[in-house]
Parts: C-alpha cells; structure tokens; sequence
C-alpha cells in the first residue's frame, strides 16, 4: 500500500499535546461543546496534565477519556483528569482485570521501576468498536505486542491513525510480551505492523513524537527494526534495558553512578534481562548500561552523577 510522504494536516477537532517521552502525548476530540482526550501521560507531570488540557479545552467538557493501553505513561494522570473534570475512563477490553484489581506486576509497575495513581474505569471498549471523536467515525484496532491489550484508533474518511505505542516514526514500543514469558510477544508486533501497513493512511498521531505522514518510510524502519529483533533475542532485551533506565531517569533526573549498581539490582525487570541475556554480575551491568547511554546522549556523566540528557 502506498502512503501519503507529506507533511499531515490535521482537522481542527484534534489538537495534539506532545509531550516529552516520559508522558505519552494526549490527544483531544473536540464535539462541539465537549471533548474526547487519548491518553493520559505520567503520574509525576499529571498536575501539568490537567493544566495542559484545562487550557486547550477552552471552556469545553471532558466527558471521556480513553486509553490505548495501560502503560504508566498512558494511563498516569487518569485519576487526575478524572478528579479534575469529571470525565469518564475507558480502557481496553483485555486490560480490565489488571485494572480492577491493580495489579502492579501485570500492568509492568514494579517490574520496571514506574509508578501510576490508582483509578476507576468505567467502560471498557475492543477491537471492532466504532465511536465518534473530534467529529470524525473511529474504528477500534487490535495492535498487540508493545502490550498484548493494546488498541489503535482509525478514520478511514481522513485516513488518519492514533497508533499509541504500535507504531512510531522510528519504531515502536518495547516488546514487553516476547521478554516477559509471552512468546507470541514478536509474531504479534509483526502480526500488528502488518495489519497497519494494509491500510490506506495519510497521517499517523503515535503515542511519543510528533504526527507524522512519511508512512512508507517509517514502516520500513519498523520492519527491519523488528527483524533485527526476531534473528536476535539478546539485541531486543539489552534494547528493553536501556529504554526503560532511561525511562526511569528521565523521572530521577540524576543517580550517584556509584549507586547504579545497587539500584539495578532492586529492579526486578533488569534483574531478569541480565540473568537470561547478558549474564553480567552487577557492576558490570551498571558499566555497560551507563557507557552505553552516555555515549548515545541519552544520559551524561558529570562529577560521579548519572544526569538525564
């Protein structure tokens, strides 16, 4: 399928709030004198959350609030937004068990280092699902592997995606699924970027970074990122690694370096990477985690502290 390569323009009822790659962007629907959000970033920029959205809806009401997966950079300020306006919360179908019982290990919590408010949902919506937002017809997709639950938004009139976390300009999220024990983890992603790559789109609203409407080029990047995966297990967990430490500081903004060795073990996901994949003893994990980061500007070293980039 050949994509539309410019630049997208994007109808006035939606308005993008990108954020930074500790918060998921948000993304509003405007219906008249009520708005939809997608979304709603990190815990700690929750406040920030609310005052970003309280301004872009100019008087409006937040009636609802949707997830496209329940990742704490999505689902973070949820609680807020709801105490805020009194929106109501929808989540996807296969994530409401972990939901309603908050399980923090199935919803990647303490695995990874990360935190989120508890909240309430009150409807769940699936693959299939039709709804209308921003004054356009939605179809709901099933976009597993990032998250086995995940759901993409599409409108066939403007050929437009909201793709979470499924599908980036460079990429797509952290195949979680294939690292944590569900080995279906790499067939759905390329399951997920199949199905996406069949449909006619001029435009793609992804979960982190800007929209974008090169489509073509960034599913080839998505693919042979993806193989690289699927022909080596170990290049996939050391990747896993880094985005989630960098994940982690981009919330700290600085560790002693002296104490990364300590902090990682106490991490339950980095424990498990290294144990099955790169089978380091700690100091040797903290060394080439932290070499590894500073050298691609992610992180920087400056008298004896790790300091986000």
């Amino acid at each position: 399928m050949k994509h539309n390569s410019q630049t997208p323009l994007l109808p006035d009822t939606l308005l993008v709030l990108e954020r930074d790659w500790l918060s998921a962007n948000n993304i509003l629907g405007l219906d008249g004198d009520a708005a939809t959000l997608i979304d709603s970033g990190y815990v700690s920029q929750a406040s920030q959350t609310v005052e970003l959205v309280g301004r872009a809806l100019a008087g409006r009401r937040l009636t609802r609030l949707l997830n496209t997966h329940p990742h704490s950079d999505h689902i973070g300020g949820n609680a807020a937004l709801k105490s805020a306006f009194g929106c109501a919360l929808t989540i996807p179908h296969g994530s409401e068990a972990s939901i309603s019982g908050w399980d923090d290990e199935a919803l990647l919590l303490s695995p990874l280092g990360q935190r989120a408010d508890r909240f309430k949902h009150d409807a769940t919506y699936g693959a299939g699902d039709e709804f209308e937002l921003g004054g356009l017809n939605w179809r709901a997709i099933a976009v597993p592997g990032h998250d086995m639950a995940a759901l993409a938004l599409y409108n066939p009139e403007r050929r437009l995606l909201i793709s979470g976390d499924a599908f980036w300009e460079n990429g797509f999220g952290v195949i979680f699924s294939e690292l944590l024990g569900n080995a279906d983890g790499l067939k759905a992603t390329r399951d997920t970027l199949e199905t996406l790559a069949r449909l006619p789109i001029d435009a793609v609203i992804p979960g982190h970074g800007a929209p974008f409407g090169d489509v073509d080029r960034a599913f080839e990047r998505s693919f042979r990122r993806l193989l690289g995966f699927e022909q080596n297990a170990e290049t996939l967990a050391r990747h896993a690694l880094k985005v989630v430490f960098v994940f982690i500081m981009l919330e700290r903004r600085r560790l002693r370096r002296g104490d990364l060795p300590e902090f990682l073990a106490t991490l339950p996901f980095a424990q498990n990477m290294n144990a099955r994949f790169l089978r380091l003893d700690q100091e040797q994990l903290a060394q080439w985690l932290a070499g590894e980061l500073c050298r691609a500007g992610a992180l920087k070293e400056e008298d004896g502290w790790l300091l986000a980039g």
